[in-house]
């Protein structure tokens, strides 16, 4: 897409302009009505419209032409040709979004030097539309748990489909990933995703974020829902968005449109929305911060992300995806994992999931040694299991019970943690823990260790009745 497209209803003006172009390099296509513009428009976006204001025998004329270009092509730059008595027309143009206006008779040097500030502009918007659509294509999910199987599995029969998805689960499970896979795999997946924070959007600006606004100095403004345009509009943290901003939210999700801050004309989208939350939508609701109606519109397809704890056999996956992504980003070293790493990584509690992974596996790498596999000794301790070089330092809790209570409490909370590490499966359990499948079997009884399907894993905890006696 490198041409421009040149409309004027006088073939000797559109004619005359071509021949300039060309001779500088430029490719050319050129229209005499509002017909074969639009046409020539929606068979194959050009790089920069040169608009006349008046065309004769149109149904539309340039300002409306400009409009529509704006809404549906706002990467393309528009230059407005102008007669001397149509001056503040132009000027008005300018407001509406074109990027600047030649005035007839041509000065040729100065139609040259607009055309090539505007193929530079041109050119610059291209090239961050493929950046934007490289960073969707380019986010990965990364797995082999059951409960990530699952989940993407529930990804994958939304993806072809225009239904709007909820996403639910803790902060930092990766659900801003989920949505981007979405989009990636889906019939959109070369229009823009565009997210909208709602957590670090200041309220009072939130309208204007959105919708965009028009003002009198600076003209027309596009908000994120029209740079969305053809794509995906991701919510996230969506409980954040002020009760006033649901309302209009809605209303656009019923009719497809909505007014700019401070503008009169409507502008229509077309948008798929996903939402996504880490916070109990229905108390939200009940607390009277959150609109019923909104929420039905949004939850159409709700689907859960697992947290970090419920898929620990994808720990030494996601981690050494991380190695490489930093050895390839910033240049930081391309280590291995112990075994005794990756065994405590497992072992460890992830209240920040996913991202909290991703955190300390730069840290480590920032400031570990560069050479050799990386160590146990490099990973801050968890709570509560802390080690002084081979001694290991009990808990002021479990120090204070006596023998055989602390350790049965201590074969507890370790096979529960092996058992999770494995996502459940007893026999890769029984194997590292060095007994036999009906020997663990026996012993997780008598602990009243029990398991229980969770997010397409199996997940293990203490029984009720245990729970109760302690």
């Amino acid at each position: 897409m490198s041409d421009i497209l040149i409309v004027d209803d006088e073939r000797d003006i559109r004619e005359l302009v071509s021949d300039i172009l060309e001779d500088e390099g430029y490719t050319t296509r050129l229209a005499g009505n509002s017909d074969e513009c639009m046409a020539q428009i929606n068979a194959e976006p050009p790089a920069l419209l040169i608009l006349d204001i008046w065309l004769k025998d149109s149904n539309m004329d340039g300002i409306d032409i400009l409009k529509k270009v704006r809404r549906d092509n706002p990467d393309i730059p528009v230059v407005i040709i102008s007669g001397h008595g149509n001056i503040e027309i132009a000027v008005a143009a300018i407001k509406q979004g074109a990027y600047d206006f030649i005035e007839k008779p041509f000065n040729i040097d100065q139609l040259l030097v607009v055309i090539r500030r505007a193929m530079e502009t041109s050119r610059l918007r291209r090239e961050n539309s493929a950046l934007k659509r490289r960073e969707v294509t380019t986010s990965e999910m990364i797995g082999e748990s059951a409960a990530f199987r699952a989940l993407v599995s529930q990804l994958d029969k939304v993806t072809k489909s225009n239904g709007r998805v909820m996403l639910t689960g803790p902060a930092g499970s990766g659900k801003e990933i989920a949505a981007r896979y979405i989009h990636a795999n889906s019939n959109r997946a070369n229009a823009p995703f565009v997210t909208v924070n709602c957590a670090t959007i200041e309220p009072e600006r939130m309208e204007e974020v959105l919708f965009g606004r028009e003002t009198a100095d600076r003209g027309i403004e596009s908000g994120l829902l029209e740079e969305a345009h053809g794509g995906v509009i991701f919510f996230d943290e969506v409980a954040d968005m002020p009760l006033g901003t649901q309302s209009k939210i809605l209303r656009v999700l019923v009719e497809q449109q909505f007014q700019r801050v401070g503008g009169t004309d409507k502008v229509r989208v077309d948008l798929r929305v996903i939402s996504a939350t880490n916070r109990d939508l229905e108390e939200e609701i009940k607390a009277g911060r959150f609109r019923q109606e909104l929420y039905h519109r949004l939850n159409v397809v709700p689907i859960r992300v697992p947290s970090l704890e419920e898929r620990r056999e994808d720990i030494p996956v996601l981690a050494r995806h991380f190695i490489r992504q930093f050895h390839a980003d910033q240049g930081l070293p391309l280590r291995e994992l112990s075994e005794e790493a990756m065994a405590l990584m497992q072992t460890m509690r992830w209240p920040g999931n996913v991202r909290q992974l991703r955190n300390l596996i730069e840290r480590v790498l920032i400031l570990g040694e560069p050479g050799g596999p990386i160590q146990a000794s490099e990973l801050p301790s968890d709570e509560g299991a802390e080690t002084d070089g081979e001694r290991v330092v009990l808990s002021g809790k479990l120090a204070a019970l006596p023998l055989r209570e602390a350790r049965e409490a201590f074969e507890r909370e370790y096979l529960l943690t092996q058992i999770n590490r494995f996502g459940g499966n007893i026999s890769r359990t029984a194997a590292f823990v060095g007994m036999e499948r009906s020997a663990l079997h026996r012993k997780l009884k008598s602990l009243g260790v029990v398991t229980t399907n969770k997010a397409g894993a199996r997940v293990a905890r203490v029984s009720e009745a245990v729970e109760a006696a302690e």
